[in-house]
C-alpha cells in the first residue's frame, strides 16, 4: 500500500467531500478512497448488457409488480394518397 497526496484542492471540492464523508459516517481520508475505488470499479465492469445494468441499478427497490396498461389497437398507416 502507498500514500497519495493531492495538492491544490479546489476549497469547495474539499467542504464537499467533508460533507459527503460527514453523511456517511467516514472520516475525509476514508470517503476519498471509497470514492476512488467505486470510481475505479466501475469502470471495470462489463457494460454491454443493458438489461443487468437495469436490474443491478433498481436492484435496492426489492421486489414489486407493474400494473398492465389496457392497449389501444394499432392504428392504420397513413399513406397520404388521395
Amino acid at each position: 500500500m502507498f500514500n497519495i497526496t493531492i495538492s491544490n484542492l479546489d476549497d469547495d471540492i474539499k467542504y464537499r467531500l467533508q460533507k459527503q464523508a460527514e453523511k456517511h459516517g467516514r472520516s475525509l481520508e476514508e470517503e476519498a478512497r471509497e470514492i476512488l475505488r467505486s470510481a475505479l470499479t466501475e469502470n471495470n465492469e462489463d457494460t454491454s448488457n443493458i438489461a443487468t445494468i437495469i436490474k443491478q441499478r433498481f436492484a435496492n427497490l426489492g421486489d414489486f409488480e407493474l400494473p398492465e396498461f389496457k392497449r389501444e389497437p394499432i392504428r392504420a398507416v397513413s399513406t397520404f394518397e388521395e
